[in-house]
């Protein structure tokens, strides 16, 4: 499945509700999957510094995960097709 690359910008954002964002992306996922839309949440880098903060998710198509994030009501500012270079361990 293509991985999906949503960005953010959170100014002012606490660690707090950082992680409460991530867990709201978690759970929504997990509720579209449940509900015949399969997605998976797969990580997020926060850049403190810029308020930046990107998101990635596999999903069959960006439409999902715009919805996904608009359900969770997590700000966005784009969503775009990306490439997940982790290494399997």
């Amino acid at each position: 499945m293509p991985v999906y690359m949503v960005d953010r910008t959170l100014t002012g954002i606490s660690m707090d509700q950082l992680a409460g964002a991530q867990k709201a992306a978690i759970e929504t996922s997990q509720k579209f999957t449940r509900e015949g839309k399969p997605v998976r949440y797969i990580r997020t880098t926060f850049v403190p510094g810029e308020a930046h903060c990107m998101c990635l998710f596999e999903a069959q198509n960006s439409t999902i995960v715009k919805e996904v994030n608009e359900a969770a009501k997590l700000p966005f500012t784009r969503i775009v097709e990306a490439m997940d270079l982790t290494p399997k361990q």
